[in-house]
């Protein structure tokens, strides 16, 4: 039975773990990743 809904159904594109993983904009990259490629996808920090 494969999971669909649930937390271990979704994983980071980059690095594979289950944890902190961020949706939003279909990413789908952990936070982690994202402060890796942040800049690279287009997001700027504005603090």
């Amino acid at each position: 039975m494969k999971k669909t809904l649930c937390k271990g159904a979704r994983k980071c594109r980059l690095c594979g773990t289950h944890r902190g993983i961020i949706r939003k904009y279909g990413l789908m990259i952990c936070r982690r990743c994202f402060r890796l490629v942040a800049e690279e996808l287009g997001f700027r920090k504005y603090n």
